[in-house]
Order: C-alpha cells, then sequence, then structure tokens
C-alpha cells in the first residue's frame, strides 16, 4: 500500500481509502466487518 502525508499533521493515510456510508443501513454488520478487516489488512487506514 502507498501512503501520503495527510496535510502538515505528520499522519500517514492510505492512498486508498473505504468508503462506509452504506455500513448498518443496506450493509448489514458482518458484512461491514468483513470488509473493514479485509480493508484493514492490505494496508488501508483511511475510513
Amino acid at each position: 500500500m502507498q501512503y501520503r502525508n495527510l496535510g502538515r499533521t505528520g499522519l500517514k493515510v492510505s492512498q486508498l481509502c473505504l468508503g462506509t456510508m452504506q455500513f448498518g443501513w443496506t450493509v448489514n454488520a458482518s458484512d461491514s466487518h468483513a470488509a473493514l478487516t479485509a480493508a484493514l489488512a492490505v494496508g488501508i487506514n483511511f475510513v
């Protein structure tokens, strides 16, 4: 995973972001958890 600086905060965030707007609405808890776990496993830290 490639990361970028987040402004001047000193934080590094992944270039890819996991969109979670539908978590808890059209995506059930089990699928939401699976998606988040998979994203974290590949280095996504921008949610």
